[in-house]
């Protein structure tokens, strides 16, 4: 079964409020080690998330490096950013709205989301409620708990259990390899399009239960010449 953020999520959630001081909810990610914490309003619901790009953006800090240049901003950026370095209330610093998931959510699209959005933790809901917290290191134990693959033991097994891999998780048109199965050794030979491929032809065998080795016999198709030399 393909695990989802409830598998791996933290529950002993550490948050904070709209109203808490911009000083306090600092001093808590400097404590906790913390690189952002979510921000709760009064019916337990996410208001969004303060993270540490958001206290960068501080008065404080700008005043021990010196002023930054806003000479060419808009009167509306001047105003934003003159609230969001100078108030001393969480709710006027945080980002909103918040990237969060529901804790149904599959950890491979979890992953997807840190990769794209370049974040390192994300709040996890249920019925827009906070319930937990998924990082990158509880991805890491997904990893590690995750359960071995279930596919049945025996030659016939395994070598269905590679093909319909290669059809589904890889998306290969036919012809497939050719995958033949000789006491848990999986002999692959055939044609594919590129060395990309033929690496995950390899893993997809590696990866099912009962594969004892891979001889991997493919052979990379030549690449149709293209442009003038074509001609």
């Amino acid at each position: 079964m393909e695990q989802t953020a409830r598998d791996v999520m933290a529950t002993d959630v550490v948050s904070v409020r709209p109203d808490t001081s911009v000083r306090h909810a600092a001093e808590i990610m400097l404590a906790r080690g913390l690189s952002g914490l979510p921000v709760i309003d009064d019916d337990g619901r996410l208001a969004g998330v303060i993270t540490e790009g958001d206290l960068m953006r501080r008065a404080e800090l700008r005043d021990a490096l010196g002023s930054a240049e806003t000479s060419g901003a808009s009167e509306p950026d001047r105003s934003r950013d003159y609230v969001t370095g100078h108030s001393w209330r969480v709710g006027d610093v945080m980002s909103t709205p918040a990237v969060a998931v529901e804790e149904t959510t599959p950890l491979g699209e979890i992953a997807a989301l840190f990769d794209r959005r370049a974040i390192k933790r994300v709040p996890v809901l249920r019925a827009g409620v906070l319930v937990g917290i998924v990082s990158r290191s509880d991805l890491l134990r997904g990893i590690v708990t995750a359960a071995p693959d279930r596919t049945a033991a025996g030659d016939a097994a395994i070598r269905l259990g590679i093909v319909t891999r290669l059809r589904h998780d890889l998306g290969l048109a036919e012809p497939l390899p050719d995958v033949v199965v000789t006491r848990g050794i999986v002999h692959l030979s055939g044609i594919v399009r590129s060395e990309t491929e033929r690496a995950a032809v390899r893993v997809v065998a590696e990866g099912v239960r009962g594969v004892a080795g891979v001889d991997d016999r493919l052979v990379v198709q030549p690449q149709e010449p293209s442009g003038p030399e074509a001609a």
